[in-house]
């Protein structure tokens, strides 16, 4: 159960890297996030990463790690790679999944490919982003 600062940063952080940042206006808030699991780092009370967990069946056939965002104060410190090596074994060890979908913006695909993830998907926009499709585990290919 989240506490009200962590939904509050988790929702500031997302706004702050997505909408304001990215400049996506999208609604970020969805039905999604009331059966997430929501993942996250805090350095002196300051949420500096997150991501959300969905299950299997919300977002894609496989579960789905999705909003990774690392605060931009605290880029350039591997904490995304440490929070999806985190998701990822959440949705294997305690979910017990064997595949993970993520939808990647593509120039992190390197990042993600150096965790496992493999393209599954041609190039498409997501928000005037360029996207990719990714897959995780058993079958990936």
């Amino acid at each position: 159960q989240l506490t009200n600062s962590e939904l509050y940063q988790i929702l500031q952080l997302r706004s702050a890297v997505f909408v304001v940042e990215q400049q996506c206006v999208y609604q970020d808030i969805d039905d999604k996030d009331v059966i997430a699991h929501h993942l996250f780092a805090m350095e002196n009370k300051v949420m500096v990463a997150y991501c959300r967990i969905l299950p299997a069946g919300v977002s894609a056939p496989e579960a789905a790690i999705g909003r990774i965002i690392v605060s931009p104060a605290q880029r350039g410190r591997n904490l995304s790679r440490l929070l999806i090596q985190k998701a990822i074994d959440i949705v294997t060890n305690e979910w017990l999944q064997k595949r993970i979908y993520i939808m990647a913006q593509a120039h992190l695909v390197p990042l993600y490919a150096s965790l496992g993830f493999v393209v599954h998907s041609m190039a498409y926009l997501e928000d005037g982003i360029p996207h990719v499709d990714m897959l995780w585990g058993q079958n990936s290919v």
